[in-house]
């Protein structure tokens, strides 16, 4: 088959190249691949930053939309030539992937195979953050960062959908993307202090619960912006690991929970899970189209290389798609 290769450098070691086509497993089906998205992890691992978990494809991409060509299953749902899209742990930029039949989604007939990739990492990502982790609930109010970005928009939606109250930092110039969505309140993080513009707005009471990615950038500001029992989870730590100064004694009299948490390296069992208590939960929200993937821009994949250069320079609102050919 086809796929993106490479090896551990800036975008332009990655190249479409000839490589085995999986072969499938017990309970996995093949699928033909005609949609990835891109992802910060992808741009990671391309930097020889972040490994695939062991015995994860080395290809990149951790979501796909596509035909199903073959089964390897005694009592499958599915059958060859559904539209299917799902999470993967690598393996997306390619013209084929293996994967296991209870994390396949069924893409509804009015959904683009450009809409249903966008859809897997980003909307389980945040599932999993804020009702798996957080326990996010109706009233109550969410602080979430980069909250243009693929799991910001889809953070905001599953949000608004519980009933609680959105914030969201973003740079101006993608406000409009988080109000259509219906953040409650924007905050330019470029030219705001977002800390004073949250305790404003709460009446200092400051909120519930926070979905970071800045980690120790923002550490001691998101302890400061959170009420009494409040959460926080964190994503990623694109604003460094070391914090050289904290109060913790707010940890301790706010008694606020503190959670880190990655996906792509959980086992296939709790995804399968996550993957059927998300659908269970939203799938008819997509099917109706009150629930969207928010998509910035639609590349060739033979353009991979300028679409790492668009998210490496967080110009994009929303996910940035691959088309395979």
């Amino acid at each position: 088959m086809k796929a993106i290769l490479h090896t551990p450098g800036p975008t332009s070691v990655m190249k479409i190249g000839e490589t085995p086509t999986p072969t499938i497993k017990d309970n996995e089906v093949l699928v033909k691949i005609k949609a990835t998205a891109i992802n910060r992890a992808d741009t990671l691992q391309r930097q020889g930053k972040y490994p695939p978990p062991p015995g994860a494809s080395e290809i990149l991409g951790l979501e796909m939309s596509g035909v199903i060509e073959s089964i390897k299953s005694k009592s499958s749902k599915w059958k060859v030539g559904d539209r299917v899209c799902a999470l993967l742990a690598g393996g997306g930029y390619a013209t084929h992937v293996n994967v296991h039949e209870e994390l396949l989604l069924s893409i509804p007939d009015n959904m683009s195979f450009a809409e249903a990739t966008a859809i897997p990492e980003v909307f389980l990502t945040a599932y999993q953050a804020l009702i798996y982790l957080a326990d996010l609930k109706k009233g109550e109010t969410i602080l979430i960062h980069a909250g243009a970005s693929g799991v910001g928009t889809a953070a905001i939606q599953i949000a608004k959908s519980i009933g609680a109250n959105v914030i969201v930092t973003a740079s101006g110039g993608k406000h409009d993307v988080c109000k259509n969505l219906g953040a409650n309140l924007c905050i330019d993080y470029k030219t705001e202090n977002f800390e004073e513009t949250v305790l404003e707005y709460t009446n200092k009471k400051g909120v519930n619960v926070i979905l970071d990615f800045l980690a120790a950038q923002y550490f001691q500001k998101n302890i400061n912006c959170l009420d009494f029992d409040g959460r926080m989870v964190m994503l990623a730590t694109m604003g460094g690991i070391k914090v050289e100064q904290l109060n913790m004694g707010k940890i301790v009299w706010k008694r606020l929970k503190i959670m880190g948490s990655t996906l792509r390296a959980r086992p296939i069992d709790y995804k399968i899970k996550l993957t059927r208590d998300f659908k269970n939960q939203f799938w008819t929200q997509f099917e109706n189209k009150t629930m969207k993937p928010i998509i910035d821009s639609e590349y060739d994949w033979k353009d991979v290389i300028k679409a790492h250069e668009r998210m490496e320079a967080n110009l994009n609102a929303g996910k940035i798609v691959l088309k395979v050919s």
